[in-house]
């Protein structure tokens, strides 16, 4: 069959933070795919706020790069795939593996395969693509590259990998500073036998596979991303597999229902570097935008319209953690961050307050993620939305807080099913890297959570491996306490793992709330007074209503407390006036640590300028009411 030998394409898979977006950076820069007068930004292909805040890639994005071969043959495009590392956005990394032939696994020379390398690679293997082991970060100190090689080879034997894809061929590289070689380096330091990327361009051309087409196949096109542009519209980004692809021809749409539609391509663009430019025709391999079509989905394929052929849709894993996302009911709704003055006035006329706005947003993020699920409540202005993790969720209620949302987050739960007529669970495999000293704190932690040790290894470096296997549910909220508990050395990683049989009851937090008892300001006075019960979450000045939770209790159960009581002035001296104390200073909580804190009757209020946590039933005397029912059994 005929072979274009002049394009390849190729995902980068790895955990996070292994170097993927760095070293796609040192390949743009060597490809000579900037000029030398342009400015370039450290990791370049992170261009959401969020991925740049976080350290982390969330939205898989490709790019382009022209490569001159040494011999001095013709130049050879080799099209780039740069995928998260963080299984809870699985769908990205599915939806990235579906454009292209091989990958390159990067795992990190001293980390070693994590469990999300476990997860990127098991896709790829089920893909039946062939892999590139590239070995990253040789300069660390403490790397050991021939124990991370051989961790690697048992990683492929124990997702068995297939002959021909555990003979990969192995590349030792620095991203940082753009050096790569197949000689193996000492421990700590950069390959010697290089100054560049060329040993890694020449494998990724000698293992990967060009395209191959059959000329005589009707065109087929299959959609793999979406983007938005204010003058094009909707715009998709296909990977041609048969055929050719030309601007202003009239294709097939066929959708994921089945019905199909005649639609003219009214821009076609190919990705050099990191801009897209126009272009006249795509042939087979070839990963291009194209626009004019206004409601297409991921997974749709373009075909020849005299014969028309659909391509298999993307599928992706089931979900396994769901929040209840709906419009803000507090008080202090559309009142901007005191709820006061001018301020609050020009606050309102930016707020996306109504269900209406907020289900517009939940219908169009579907359009791009395609591992998320919205379903309807009982309620007309909540809907619960389904994802891989928590992680995942709390992105997207991040990305709404910073368009205008006011919104109102449920504690997250987990996505069960029934199997066999019991009910399962969601479990993931969660890999500890502690100092030994903190071994005991974890262990104890992990088993009031239910989990259950697999495996434990020993590097002897002072520090200890250990991997759990953990219903879900008991992770969530585990990430603060661990850190606590380790105190900020641990490293915790998990992935999912499947379904087991209900594991019982959970209880991961021990400590009640401390809830406002009426509206008002905080007052210094009334936090000197409360901050013996146990630990505050607001400041002097901040505004509360009655419901909101501003502290966590030292005891197991609730307190309603007055947290704006103000000292009374009277002309009498106090036998204490010339005590002075001091406020200790509130703990911030961030919006992923609000909704691990929540317990079942609690959910998180968030808005651009706060995040807050209160009860779901505000009055005191209906909470009342409804836990002394619950005792009474009625």
């Amino acid at each position: 069959m005929p072979t274009r030998h002049d394009i390849r394409n190729v995902a980068i898979v790895a955990h996070v933070d292994h170097g993927k977006t760095t070293i796609v950076d040192a390949m743009l820069k060597q490809a000579g795919a900037f000029a030398a007068h342009q400015h370039l930004d450290d990791r370049m292909m992170d261009s959401n706020d969020l991925e740049r805040e976080k350290g982390i890639t969330i939205l898989a994005k490709n790019t382009a790069v022209k490569y001159h071969p040494k011999d001095g043959g013709a130049p050879i495009t080799i099209n780039i795939i740069d995928t998260p590392g963080h299984a809870d956005f699985g769908g990205e990394v599915e939806r990235g593996l579906s454009m292209v032939d091989a990958v390159v696994l990067l795992v990190d020379a001293s980390e070693g395969p994590l469990p999300q390398t476990r997860f990127v690679l098991r896709k790829a293997l089920q893909a039946n693509m062939p892999v590139i082991l590239c070995i990253n970060k040789t300069d660390r100190p403490d790397s050991r590259i021939d124990e991370v090689v051989n961790d690697t080879y048992d990683l492929f034997l124990d997702l068995d990998a297939t002959e021909e894809q555990i003979e990969f061929p192995i590349v030792y590289a620095c991203g940082r500073d753009g050096v790569a070689s197949l000689t193996k380096p000492e421990d700590g330091t950069v390959p010697a036998d290089s100054d560049s990327l060329e040993p890694f361009f020449s494998t990724i051309l000698a293992h990967v596979p060009a395209p191959v087409y059959d000329e005589e196949a009707p065109l087929q096109a299959h959609v793999t991303n979406l983007d938005a542009d204010n003058f094009l519209g909707r715009i998709a980004l296909v990977r041609v597999e048969q055929g050719e692809l030309r601007k202003g021809q009239t294709v097939t749409w066929i959708k994921r229902d089945g019905t199909m539609s005649n639609v003219r391509i009214t821009e076609l663009m190919m990705t050099e570097a990191l801009t897209r430019k126009p272009a006249e025709v795509a042939g087979p391999g070839d990963i291009c935008a194209v626009a004019g079509f206004p409601d297409i989905m991921i997974g749709e394929t373009l075909a020849d319209p005299e014969n028309p052929i659909a391509l298999p849709l993307i599928s992706v894993d089931e979900p396994a953690i769901s929040m209840t996302i709906g419009t803000n009911t507090s008080p202090m709704v559309g009142r901007g961050g005191s709820g006061k003055g001018a301020d609050a006035k020009s606050a309102v006329k930016d707020r996306k307050v109504t269900a209406r706005q907020v289900k517009d947003r939940l219908d169009r993020e579907l359009v791009g993620n395609v591992s998320l699920r919205v379903l309807e409540t009982e309620r007309p202005d909540a809907w619960e939305v389904q994802g891989r993790g928590e992680l995942a969720l709390a992105i997207l209620v991040e990305q709404m807080r910073r368009e205008g949302f006011e919104l109102t987050i449920g504690k997250p739960q987990v996505v069960t099913q029934e199997i066999d007529g019991k009910v399962h669970e969601p479990v993931e495999r969660m890999t500890v890297d502690v100092p030994e000293e903190h071994m005991g704190a974890v262990t104890q932690l992990m088993g009031v959570r239910k989990g259950r040790m697999d495996n434990m290894s020993n590097h002897g470096s002072g520090w200890v491996r250990m991997e759990f296997v953990v219903p879900s549910r008991g992770l969530i909220g585990f990430r603060t306490e661990f850190l606590t508990n380790t105190r900020g050395t641990g490293i915790a990683h998990s992935i999912h793992e499947g379904h087991e049989p209900w594991f019982g009851q959970l209880v991961t937090r021990n400590n009640g709330s401390l809830v406002a008892d009426r509206s008002g300001s905080v007052t210094p006075f009334a936090m000197i007074n409360l901050q013996e019960r146990g630990v505050l979450f607001t400041e002097p000045g901040t505004e509360v209503y009655e419901g909101m939770i501003v502290g966590e209790n030292s005891r197991s159960d609730d307190m309603d407390v007055n947290i704006t009581k103000e000292k009374k002035l009277t002309n009498m001296r106090a036998a204490s006036a010339d005590n002075t104390e001091n406020v200790v200073p509130p703990r911030r909580l961030s919006l992923e640590q609000s909704l691990e804190f929540c317990r079942d009757d609690e959910c998180v209020e968030v808005t651009p300028e706060a995040v807050r946590i209160r009860k779901v039933v505000l009055d005191q005397k209906d909470r009342s009411r409804t836990a002394s029912r619950a005792k009474s059994g009625k």
